[in-house]
């Protein structure tokens, strides 16, 4: 009877794990390059503390602007397009798609990068940090579609 009750308890146990919704969004991984050819790759966990530094402007929520656009979605996202937010002509005009690349490259100096760009920020010179940064980024994004049954 002991034995039963053991391996009752077990399976139970094992169908309360299987059944349990993941609680976080996996890490996202990003290795972008410097100007010399140094390769970084983005930890998620650190971006998101780098990030607070960019919330005090942006938001990472979907549709939420703030002083700047939500930065939600970004990665992919062709610069200038977010709903609702009132763009610089240099950012509209720019043609970027910021890809992990180039998101890297203009988070280093983005006046630099875009003449004209209402973004008064500095930018982060540490290029672990961009990376960092840019891995948390990709994170934000909808949750894949659920596979459909066949």
């Amino acid at each position: 009877m002991r034995m039963r009750v053991l391996i009752i308890t077990a399976v139970a146990g094992l169908a309360g794990l299987a059944s349990a919704a993941p609680t976080a969004v996996p890490p996202s991984t990003v290795v972008v390059k410097d100007a010399k050819g140094v390769s970084y790759t983005g930890d998620a966990t650190a971006g998101e503390k780098t990030f607070k530094q960019c919330a005090i402007c942006h938001s990472s929520k979907l549709g939420e602007n703030k002083i700047g656009p939500s930065l939600f979605g970004i990665v992919g996202r062709v610069a200038g397009t977010a709903s609702a937010y009132n763009y610089s002509a240099a950012n509209k005009k720019s043609g970027i798609t910021w890809t992990e690349q180039a998101l890297f490259d203009y988070l280093e100096n983005p006046r630099a990068k875009m003449p004209g760009t209402k973004m008064a920020y500095v930018g982060l010179r540490k290029a672990q940090d961009r990376a960092n940064l840019i891995a948390y980024l990709k994170t934000l994004r909808p949750p894949p579609a659920a596979a459909k049954p066949k």
